[in-house]
């Protein structure tokens, strides 16, 4: 198993490190230090009013490696929550905290309660990946392959 180390500073004593929730998780869960400023109160995250998570956690990444924040999968099929980016991207060089908002993508029916976020909660997960520095070569033509220029669905059902 491939091992790196990353310094974490917390930006805030009751801040919690990130964790991963069993031997065999690919990513590691972020905590909500803060919800909406609120260190002790919870929202709800509905339709056209995101909840911004603060993890009170900044990072110290190695050169050449960037973190990667995804939304976790119950919020997801389970409350229609996401990321309002969909997915965050932390460089090697940013040291600020780690931050998350979360949106509701449809109207939450009568019947059932919006999904609550609280201080404490795990509120994303997510993965620290090497990222290649890329030089460009700029070239007259691409080599030719069996797919070409086809895309949009051209390798099969879209």
């Amino acid at each position: 198993m491939n091992h790196i180390t990353v310094n974490i500073k917390k930006l805030h004593p009751d801040a919690k490190a990130p964790t991963y929730a069993t031997d065999g998780s690919a990513a590691f869960d972020l905590y909500a230090l803060t919800v909406n400023g609120s260190y002790q109160f919870s929202s709800f995250v509905t339709d056209g009013y995101p909840v911004l998570c603060d993890t009170g956690i900044a990072f110290e990444l190695p050169p050449g490696y960037g973190m990667f924040i995804l939304s976790r999968s119950g919020q997801g099929f389970k409350h229609d929550t996401r990321l309002s980016n969909c997915i965050g991207l932390l460089d090697f060089d940013y040291r600020g905290a780690a931050q998350v908002k979360l949106i509701c993508d449809q109207d939450v029916p009568d019947d059932q309660m919006p999904f609550d976020v609280a201080p404490g909660d795990r509120v994303a997960q997510a993965v620290i990946l090497p990222i290649p520095r890329v030089d460009f070569n700029v070239v007259e033509e691409l080599t030719e392959t069996a797919r070409g220029t086809g895309g949009f669905g051209s390798t099969g059902k879209a």
